[in-house]
């Protein structure tokens, strides 16, 4: 390695921007103008990182042009098949620009190249002037670029540290024996994302083998007839392309660009550009951490802003906005997190909890199973920076002693209990007779209604809020997998440590979103009066859990494989020959090769025929042997998803099955559940509805009861859009969507055939979803043209729901969210994007989330008011399940009609609306001859 101090860092600005886009992708970074800074917040803490822990002596950063290269000249379908590039990163790369130029560092772009050829031309100008050069980018290709004095660095990522490539390590990577080799690699095997086609058929291990032994691409196809079948007749076959391949990826080293080290050498930013640039994106905290500028002090880190999009909310903003501290854990910032590890202690820690009216807990436990979970300790917060962690012993009984000493401050009615996914440490207090009655505050909940698009863990909401970067689980117990280790594992000092942290930072969340919701009437009256009160109905829910027939379950599966067997039969003779169904790739072969079924068929990004279920619906209206191979498929999702799945999902605890019912990740405000997934059990073909079959009560002494809203969307749709006839036709109890087929294909209700029926269901339910003429005509089999006319004729007959979605839209365009009755708001923030695909998504929204959430709402309230009732009567009966619109009841046989006849009528009146709801009930023995 070359001694000298020069030390020139090269920064492939693309690969940056880009990775910082994906990587924020879930958790945009927007700020008050509505522009997203994510790709530019990521680069710029990347390029940060760098100046600060490696300081370069020299640096500058390159970038890719619009004009098309070398490389596209020579091979048209060079980087083809790449997307679009997103409308947010096209913005973000001249603001990164203007932040490379603040910062005082050279921009290098030229048009006719791209920036790895740049990279590489001044990477082996500056190795030969004594510098040890380091490529700063993501991307595999530059490893060719490695010498003596040029590393390629992969930067920070995910959790991944920094990686540094040199001459030793490239070879390991690549089994290859000369760095020089990394271009017959990408030559021999291709490189899909660039979209270089190589030889088909030899993969990174193969390649590796004939390189060892044939040195190069030239080398391989010079001695092809060493070689044998298959491999040999695709060297023949593809030897120009393999060529054009190694060429493609070759990076240049000769571009005509200048290296003047003086030119290069970094001596710190320009301070006045930074401020200014930085004050436009509100890159806030970076400002302090880049100039260290206590002026700064006062600002946010970013984005998040759509919490504050009205003007009653701005002196919030400003106060959360004097909370931001810099980017740093918690054990960098003076804290104080006491262990309490004695009895004295724990009295003492008792008195002083008994004076506050609210305090912060959070729960440490062995494991993430609530039912065979066992505590390992509880820490409290109840002041800023401030918290304690009472550890508890393996021992239970001792543990159970500890837990009762708290006992009455946690069930105490005039405590505010705060927590962050509080359903989680509920459930594993049940086991100690623990049960919460008194106000909570969850802080994963409020973030959700707040911004229910993005993430809702603690740390990253510590990072955009409060503005420091907890200590991750990882740190202490591993990540997820078999060597994972828990808890009680870690040393005291660490989990005091840790789980202080989570309690302090939960504790100022709840500061910060409290203020939030207070502000906003509706969003307080939703989340104090829905959310809230809905935490411990699904911790009771998921506490009792459902039994599972496994008998039931057993016989189905026998049944399917049969089925199975038969229907593989049925595709292989049709095929004229046996193959791999499962195989995207032979199925290809077999539809479009051999059989040819479409003159052009569509292809995937790695060059396959694409033959999803959309292209099979598709082939299905004309060509039985799709229909066969979508029958296929249903059956083996059927299968190994639910009935080979569902038994080894039963609890050893009890023998019942515990789904966990997610609160916080659909941003419509639906619920949606895990292991198992209830929302999925297929319900429209017979196969799948058997599964329901095997759903039974508890015990003899139970019955299995269904409450299912019916049409509750197209309910609500009439009465956003006051529909007149829809109006009339549900409070007649007429049948909607006969009646709908009466109107738009104009004839008399007892005319209405069953296939006009068909059409006129599927268009209500298509139109609150906002589907297109082509989508209706896939989903109805019929010609686009037909498709059309019967949009076109449903908004003549029905005017005003085609002025409720135009309404919606022109107001989602103007407040770019859209709300329910309850004021759940859903953020739109790509509805007025000049992109008529992603605007166009955005749209389907703006119509639909607002009748999507109201339903959500109002089955969330109906769960409370029942549950409330059922406590209340202290009834044997129990609600056990929720799916979609439905919820299903263990029923006492001394209950039956006193459940029945309550739910029904908590249901229909949970959310009052003009069109009344209606309720269809059963009791049965299992849930199928239930719904």
């Amino acid at each position: 390695m070359n001694s000298s101090s020069k030390k020139l860092f090269l920064l492939d600005a693309m690969a940056l921007i880009y990775r910082a886009h994906f990587a924020f992708s879930k958790n945009p970074r927007i700020n008050s103008k509505g522009i997203n800074t994510s790709a530019a917040f990521g680069f710029t803490n990347a390029l940060f990182e760098v100046l600060t822990k490696e300081k370069p002596t020299h640096i500058a950063v390159a970038f890719d042009t619009s004009a098309p290269t070398f490389r596209h000249k020579q091979y048209e379908a060079y980087k083809a098949n790449r997307q679009e590039q997103p409308e947010d990163v096209r913005v973000a790369i001249p603001i990164v620009k203007e932040i490379v130029r603040a910062f005082d560092i050279p921009v290098l772009e030229l048009d006719g190249y791209e920036a790895d050829d740049i990279i590489g031309t001044i990477a082996k100008r500056a190795s030969c002037e004594e510098f040890t050069v380091y490529m700063m980018t993501p991307d595999k290709d530059y490893a060719q670029l490695v010498e003596d004095c040029v590393f390629l660095y992969k930067p920070a990522f995910m959790g991944n540290g920094v990686e540094v490539l040199g001459v030793p390590e490239v070879l390991a990577k690549f089994d290859i024996d000369r760095v020089e080799q990394v271009t017959d690699i990408l030559g021999l095997q291709g490189d899909s994302v660039d979209n270089i086609p190589g030889i088909p058929g030899i993969g990174a291990k193969t390649a590796s083998k004939l390189l060892k032994e044939f040195g190069s691409v030239e080398g391989v196809i010079a001695n092809v007839g060493q070689l044998k079948g298959k491999q040999k007749e695709k060297v023949m076959e593809f030897a120009e392309q393999g060529i054009l391949s190694k060429h493609l990826a070759t990076i240049k080293i000769d571009v005509p660009v200048d290296f003047h080290a003086e030119t290069f050498s970094y001596n710190g930013p320009n301070e006045e550009a930074i401020r200014k640039v930085f004050q436009e994106l509100e890159f806030r905290a970076l400002t302090r951490r880049v100039l260290g500028d206590p002026a700064e002090q006062t600002g946010n880190t970013g984005g998040q802003t759509n919490l504050f999009d009205t003007p009653a909310l701005e002196e919030t903003a400003q106060k959360l906005a004097e909370q931001a501290i810099d980017l740093k854990t918690l054990t960098e910032v003076k804290h104080d997190y006491q262990l309490v590890d004695t009895a004295e202690k724990r009295k003492k820690l008792i008195s002083e909890l008994e004076k506050q009216e609210a305090f912060c807990f959070d729960t440490e436990t062995d494991s993430l199973d609530v039912l065979t979970t066992h505590l390992v300790g509880l820490a409290i917060s109840f002041k800023k920076r401030t918290a304690f962690y009472v550890p508890c012993p393996e021992d239970q009984t001792e543990t159970q002693a500890i837990v009762d000493e708290f006992k009455p401050l946690l069930e105490d009615k005039k405590k505010l209990i705060i927590a962050q996914n509080l359903k989680f440490d509920m459930l594993v207090l049940r086991k100690y007779g623990v049960e919460i009655q008194g106000a909570i505050f969850d802080t994963m909940i409020a973030h959700y209604l707040l911004d229910p698009e993005t993430s809702h863990g603690m740390d990253v909401m510590a990072e955009n809020y409060l503005g420091y970067k907890p200590v991750p689980i990882e740190s202490l117990i591993g990540k997820k997998g078999k060597n994972q280790s828990n808890m009680r594992d870690v040393p005291l000092e660490e989990v005091t440590e840790y789980a202080g942290e989570d309690a302090d930072v939960t504790l100022q969340l709840k500061e910060t979103f409290g203020k939030v919701i207070d502000k906003d009437k509706k969003l307080s009256k939703l989340f104090y009066e829905v959310e809230l009160p809905l935490i411990p109905v699904l911790a009771a829910m998921e506490y009792e859990g459902v039994r599972i027939d496994t008998a039931a379950l057993e016989e189905l599966s026998a049944e399917l494989t049969k089925d199975l067997v038969e229907i593989e039969k049925n595709i292989f003779e049709m095929a004229g020959v046996e193959f791999n169904i499962g195989s995207p790739k032979q199925l290809g072969e077999i539809l479009f090769d051999k059989m040819k079924l479409v003159d052009k068929p569509k292809k995937t990004k790695s060059g396959q025929y694409a033959t999803g279920e959309n292209i099979l619906s598709v082939l299905a209206t004309e060509h039985e042997i799709a229909r066969k191979i979508l029958d296929f498929r249903e059956l083996v999702k059927l299968k190994n998803t639910y009935v080979d799945a569902l038994p080894k999902l039963i609890s050893d605890y009890d023998g019942r099955i515990h789904t966990s019912y997610n609160q916080a990740v659909a941003s419509t405000g639906r619920l949606s559940s895990t292991n198992p997934n209830l929302q999925n059990i297929p319900i429209r073909t017979p196969k799948g509805q058997l599964i329901r079959k095997a759903f039974v009560p508890r015990n003899e002494d139970f019955l299995l009861m269904s409450a299912d809203y019916s049409q509750v969307e197209l309910r609500i749709m009439a009465s956003f859009s006051q529909d007149e006839s829809m109006i009339e036709a549900f409070r007649l109890g007429r049948d909607i969507h006969a009646t709908t087929a009466a109107k738009i294909f104009n004839v008399k209700l007892e005319e209405v055939t069953a296939d006009m029926r068909r059409k006129a269901k599927t268009a209500n339910f298509g139109i609150i979803y906002g589907v297109s003429s082509f989508g209706l005509a896939q989903q109805l089999s019929i010609p686009r043209g037909e498709a059309s006319e019967i949009i076109k004729a449903y908004f003549k007959e029905f005017p005003s729901v085609k002025n409720y979605m135009d309404t919606a839209i022109r107001q989602a365009q103007e407040k770019q969210y859209v709300e329910t009755v309850m004021g759940r708001r859903r953020y739109l923030r790509d509805i007025n994007s000049r992109n008529p695909t992603v605007r166009g998504y955005a749209e389907r929204n703006a119509i639909n989330a607002p009748i999507q959430g109201t339903a959500a709402d109002m089955i969330k309230i109906a769960m409370v008011n029942i549950h409330r009732w059922m406590q209340q009567e202290k009834l044997k009966s129990r609600m056990i399940m929720q799916v979609h619109d439905e919820l299903i009841f263990d029923v006492h046989h001394s209950e039956t009609e006193k459940v029945k006849s309550a739910v029904i009528d908590l249901m229909k009146n949970a959310l009052p609306l003009e069109v009344p709801m209606e309720v269809e009930a059963d009791i049965a023995k299992n849930w199928l001859e239930a719904h």
